[in-house]
């Protein structure tokens, strides 16, 4: 176990906590049945809390108080909430987190409302901190409606092609993909906001993000390595469902572009099928074409690269070894 997941262990459970302030009952007694519930029991089935978690830690690492980071950081982890339930409608999901998808359970519409009401909770959250002065919190805004509009553009791009059956894409493609999907609010900006609130310099601030850019997309393609070739049980969600979903990951890209059985891994992703044997079938062209080798060397390369840049811009400490920790962990992980 790296000393970052010791780390979330030690500290999800009280960030847990805090989140739960956040969902009031409302005017009217059935608004906790039909809005507050469903939002606060969708954030109590959490995830590692690593968005905030590393927010605070960006605070830390720059000599900030981390305690300043906190709203801002529930603000981020509001918006991993919107996000998740809205892509699960977008995705025709049937489970997160071994749990029945929101949507499944309560109807599309209380789902929809209930995303909303995480997204309203991202500004609203820094614009009612009271630890912030104007100046700071018209910053972090800023941060997070970028970050906010870069994820809906990435999803746009991912809906989008699977909705026209678009495989011709290049890495390139992908990569601008996973970056405005997924990176932006998974590392770059949890980690750039907490370096603006713990008073860091414009050259800090920037490694900071460049890091964090570089460990989210790291992030995004060990996701699409574990999907494929991850035990079932560690990967604890639907295993290989980005084949049945023909996902545009990088590990399918480079195969298209490189397998000898080209034509049957794209009669495959594009026939949304489910049976095992074609699952394990698709996966082995994948893997014969070194597509999983590839992504996984990319992950790596990554975060080498940016461990190295962000070690030069940072005064050692404990909260800067923490954020080196999290890139390892982030391509080392089993699940």
């Amino acid at each position: 176990m790296t000393s970052f997941e010791i780390y979330l262990k030690r500290n999800a459970k009280k960030f847990d906590a805090y989140l739960a302030t956040f969902f009031s009952n409302g005017t009217h007694p059935d608004m906790q049945r039909y809005l507050y519930e469903l939002v606060s029991d969708f954030t109590e089935n959490a995830g590692k809390r690593h968005r905030p978690l590393i927010c605070l830690l960006a605070c830390e690492a720059v000599g900030g108080d981390p305690e300043k980071a906190r709203p801002s950081a529930a603000a981020i982890e509001h918006f991993h909430t919107a996000a998740l339930i809205h892509d699960d409608i977008e995705d025709s999901s049937l489970t997160r987190r071994d749990e029945p998808c929101m949507h499944v359970a309560e109807g599309e519409g209380l789902a929809i409302n209930a995303g909303d009401l995480a997204l309203s909770l991202v500004c609203g959250t820094v614009v009612d901190d009271p630890g912030l002065d104007d100046r700071t919190k018209l910053r972090v805004l800023g941060e997070l409606v970028a970050m906010t509009t870069r994820t809906i553009e990435g999803q746009a791009l991912d809906i989008g092609w699977a909705r026209d059956d678009r495989f011709d894409l290049s890495v390139e493609d992908y990569l601008v993909m996973a970056n405005h999907k997924t990176a932006f609010y998974s590392g770059g900006v949890p980690l750039a906001v907490g370096a603006i609130i713990g008073g860091a310099t414009e050259a800090q601030i920037e490694a900071l993000r460049s890091f964090g850019m570089a460990a989210g997309l790291a992030f995004q393609i060990q996701d699409d390595v574990l999907n494929l070739v991850g035990t079932r049980e560690a990967t604890k969600k639907d295993y290989r469902s980005d084949v049945t979903e023909g996902k545009r990951t990088l590990v399918a890209i480079h195969a298209l572009h490189n397998a000898e059985n080209r034509d049957r891994l794209l009669e495959i992703l594009a026939g949304r099928v489910e049976d095992v044997a074609t699952l394990d079938e698709a996966v082995a062209i994948m893997e014969a074409a070194g597509s999983v080798e590839y992504a996984n060397d990319y992950a790596r390369d990554l975060i080498v690269s940016a461990k190295s840049e962000l070690e030069a811009a940072l005064p050692k400490s404990k909260s800067r070894d923490l954020l080196m920790s999290m890139a390892d962990f982030f391509v080392k992980r089993s699940s």
